[in-house]
């Protein structure tokens, strides 16, 4: 039997700072995407609990709790306040009266489709700051990106 290499402490070292940059790189992007005018006064778990209703809706309360990883009390409170905003709605299942069904409102899709216009919008904004160069080089992993987000949500 061959016995594979010690790891490399060194590389283990480049491949946890490479990981910390990017975190940070993601982390604060996201942050600065966040920041839209659109989203009124709806914190960012309520604002990803309406994209994800309005992505994936309509859809059980326990299916969103599960998919945002908040426990069902959290998320019962997030709706509530989705709701009496009008953003979504509460509907009884036909069969078993423990399950509720939420899906988006008209307003609520259209303040989705709003928030992703303003983040879409901004990151039009900085793709045109950066040189011909970089924006190439982004768009050559983007791939990449996708690859490791795809990895990252089969972890789970």
């Amino acid at each position: 039997m061959v016995k594979s290499p010690a790891p490399n402490p060194a590389t283990i070292g480049a491949a946890a700072e490479v990981a910390d940059r990017l975190r940070a790189a993601v982390a604060r992007l996201s942050r600065s995407l966040r920041l839209t005018h659109a989203d009124g006064n709806l914190s960012p778990s309520q604002r990803e609990v309406l994209f994800t209703i309005t992505r994936r809706g309509p859809l059980r309360l326990s299916e969103l709790a599960a998919s945002e990883g908040l426990n069902p009390t959290m998320v019962s409170r997030i709706v509530s306040h989705l709701e009496n905003a009008q953003l979504v709605t509460r509907s009884p299942d036909g069969t078993d009266a423990r399950v509720v069904h939420l899906e988006s409102t008209n307003a609520g899709r259209a303040l989705c489709q709003e928030m992703r216009n303003e983040r879409t919008d901004a990151l039009l904004f900085a793709l045109e700051k950066l040189s011909a160069r970089q924006r190439r080089e982004l768009t050559d992993v983007l791939p990449t990106l996708e690859a490791l987000v795809e990895t990252l949500r089969s972890r789970e």
